[in-house]
């Protein structure tokens, strides 16, 4: 409003000759009319042309104003910002006028931002191990790779530029096994022949997303070499296995050894009575010793389950004549594909875990097995009344070696889930709202 009335208040000043020159022309023209009316129209006629040209010189540097500040918004539209427009007054039209400028500055200082935050950003992507590639479909209906950072271009071409080249084009001069994770869709793992060493391989992640930009469907591969971390972790492994181990032979082989001389020396002294004892604590140790050693074999020569139709009602009440459990939620309808003796492997280590974290042996009743039918799956728990577990603990108790126990091989849990995806399923520990701990153990429906 403010700017409304200063713009009529300029025009107004503007154009008061023009309007001095109005008001006098009715008594020019009577002034005119007795001396004749071609004079009379002669004088109109240069009055009103006074009048535009006076009107038309007032309002023209407004119309440049105003034509400049349309030009500005348009260029702001395409991106640049570089345009500026300057007015001199101090009045309302000037603030609109600084206004505006204010507006262009804010708005080059965020195109610098950007700019600087995209420039790091391409320099982070450009020189990132993952192997990135971007394709989109074009107007022709045929997909074509519109983006990829270096370690792209290295592993896919020689080094060369992607941008442009058909994907259908570029897939075909690929390794068969990039091919094949690529045409099995979703995420997979899979390993290439290493060129310089034929015994080696290269092992990488492959990951795919899909979403549209700008109308059009765009697909972005993630291609990441795993080979270093892998042998990273299988050292760390082998490191630890070697500590287990060692830990255990020693614990075993020490106290033979000791014994042995022990008998040696009594035999000697021909003190026949204590033989019994040192003989009966030596087979107890390499009994211990035997079991430790097969089962390290068991994990690590794990067979391929041979399936076999079972219902869980008779397999379970099998298992109870073995280890004793609460049964609740049994279904005489309930079949499985699975391998008997495995199962029987997995679930007796389960329960035993089970026993042993409620902390009364194999009479407890309060380890209790629960089954459930879900569509498509059989979830069966193992739950017991124990402390639980926190959450360190959760996220290691699946894997080999690790052991909260003294005497622990940390091979229980991991052969159960070793056995369990074996069949096709799943197996997750979670600790109980009520105490406790559940171990549930997914398997797809025969």
């Amino acid at each position: 409003m403010r700017i409304r009335r200063t713009l009529f208040l300029r025009l107004f000043l503007r154009l008061l000759p023009v309007l001095a020159l109005a008001a006098a022309l009715p008594w020019t023209f009577a002034y005119w009319i007795d001396r004749g009316w071609v004079v009379a129209v002669s004088s109109t006629v240069i009055l009103l042309t006074l009048a535009w040209w006076s009107l038309r010189r007032a309002l023209a540097p407004l119309n440049s104003l105003f034509r400049a500040l349309a030009g500005s918004i348009n260029t702001y539209r395409d991106g640049e910002f570089n345009f500026g427009v300057h007015w001199r007054s101090h009045d309302e039209v000037g603030e609109l006028v600084q206004a505006h400028a204010l507006l262009g500055e804010v708005l080059r200082q965020q195109r610098q931002d950007l700019a600087q935050r995209e420039l790091l950003l391409d320099t982070m992507v450009q020189n990132t191990p993952v192997a990135m590639l971007l394709s989109a479909d074009g107007g022709d209906g045929v997909r074509r790779v519109v983006y990829s950072n270096l370690a792209a271009r290295k592993l896919l071409n020689d080094g060369r530029r992607l941008e442009g080249l058909r994907v259908d084009e570029l897939m075909d001069a690929l390794p068969a096994e990039l091919r094949e994770a690529i045409a099995r869709g979703g995420d997979s793992l899979f390993a290439v022949a290493d060129g310089n060493d034929e015994d080696e391989e290269q092992v990488y992640h492959l990951s795919r997303r899909n979403f549209s930009l700008n109308g059009r469907r765009h697909e972005l591969l993630l291609v990441r070499l795993l080979t270093p971390e892998l042998r990273r972790q299988e050292v760390q492994t082998w490191k630890k296995v070697i500590r287990v181990i060692s830990h255990e032979l020693n614990n075993s082989l020490a106290p033979i050894a000791s014994l042995a001389h022990s008998g040696a020396e009594l035999v000697r002294r021909g003190r026949h009575e204590r033989l019994g004892e040192v003989f009966s604590t030596i087979e107890e140790r390499a009994r211990h010793l035997e079991g430790f050693i097969r089962g390290y074999a068991r994990f690590a020569k794990l067979p391929q389950p041979q399936l076999q139709t079972v219902a869980w009602g008779e397999f379970l009440a099998r298992l109870q004549r073995q280890i004793s459990f609460e049964l609740e939620g049994t279904n005489a309808e309930l079949r499985a594909r699975v391998d008997p003796a495995q199962m029987e492997q997995a679930l007796l280590n389960l329960l035993k875990n089970a026993h042993e974290a409620s902390g009364e042996g194999d009479a407890n009743d309060d380890v209790r097995v629960r089954l459930l039918r879900l569509p498509g799956w059989t979830r069966l728990e193992v739950l017991d009344r124990g402390p639980g577990m926190n959450d360190a603990v959760l996220g290691n108790a699946l894997l080999p070696f690790y052991s909260t126990k003294r005497n622990g091989t940390g091979l229980g849990l991991a052969l159960c889930r070793e056995i369990v995806e074996a069949h096709g399923g799943r197996l997750s520990l979670q600790n109980r709202s009520e105490g406790g701990l559940c171990v549930a153990v997914m398997l797809p429906e025969p």
